[in-house]
Formats: C-alpha cells, structure tokens, sequence
C-alpha cells in the first residue's frame, strides 16, 4: 500500500472547492485522509498524465468545477 500524501496544489484545490460548497467532504474523507492509494488523479500526476482540474479522484468528471 502506498501511504503517499496528495500534493500541496491538490490539497489547496480540493481546500477550495469545499469551502464553496462544491464537492461532498466524502472525497476528502474517502480518497484523502484513507484511500489516497487508489486516487486515479494520483496514479495519472505520478506518470506525468493531464488531468483536468474538475476530475474526481474516481476518475469522473464534475463540470460544476
């Protein structure tokens, strides 16, 4: 298992769109604080792949972001 931490600019992203009420706090307790391991946007940042800004650790794309 690997117990990496989100980086910095994830983090302060993610800070962000709670604060305006624009993700549910289970993305944060679910991928963050337990399960960063299987946070696809992790695993893409790791191999040097794009992901948007407005994708779930699940992969999926939130366009409210």
């Amino acid at each position: 298992m690997n117990n990496r931490k989100p980086a910095i600019g994830l983090l302060r992203l993610i800070r962000r769109y709670t604060e305006q009420n624009l993700i549910d706090k289970k993305w944060v307790e679910q991928y963050c604080k337990s399960e960063y391991w299987c946070c696809l946007r992790r695993k893409m940042q790791e191999r040097g792949q794009y992901h948007p800004d407005n994708m779930m650790p699940d992969g999926t794309i939130d366009k409210r972001l």
